[in-house]
């Protein structure tokens, strides 16, 4: 016969419900993002991909300086790479990733930062130091354009400061 009382699990009704949760974010996290992407990671909308390729590109590894975080296989770079992806599934502009990835890490991150007041001089820097360098140029050549020559010097004087002066003899 069966016996009609409830059978007890080992486990108290708090942790069931805390691995219950657990279970499901961690099916969300995973099931997904993956749905959007192909085997090779890739976005399956092709229009999503070209903006991806875009945005990336655009974006600065952070590690390696010189390199955007598509070109980078530093680790920083993958994970900057996948949040990029996980906005774009979840509908994002680029702008609202730019300025999202602005914030989290400054205009540093940007290879073409937007041209505002507080990046005006890594705009204009460039201009500057240039002018500086023409100046300096003119200026230099004007000064030794005025020198006179070595060659006139000896012809124009006649004796030189410590030789004797000709005289009769």
């Amino acid at each position: 016969m069966k016996s009609s009382l409830p059978v007890k699990s080992s486990l108290p009704v708090n942790l069931k419900l805390l691995w219950l949760a657990l279970s499901a974010g961690l099916f969300m996290l995973i099931w997904v993002p993956a749905g959007a992407l192909d085997a090779n990671g890739q976005l399956e909308d092709p229009a999503l991909q070209t903006r991806f390729e875009r945005i990336t590109k655009d974006l600065r590894c952070l590690v390696c300086q010189n390199e955007s975080i598509a070109d980078s296989n530093v680790e920083l770079a993958m994970d900057l790479r996948r949040q990029v992806q996980e906005m774009l599934i979840a509908g994002k502009s680029d702008d609202a990733i730019f300025d999202f990835m602005t914030e989290r890490y400054g205009d540093f991150v940007r290879f073409n930062p937007p041209l505002e007041t507080k990046t005006l001089l890594i705009w204009g820097a460039p201009f500057i130091v240039l002018l500086l360098g023409i100046g300096i140029i003119f200026r230099v050549v004007r000064r030794r354009s005025r020198m006179p020559l070595d060659d006139e010097d000896a012809a124009e004087s006649p004796a030189s400061p410590g030789s004797p002066a000709p005289g009769p003899r």
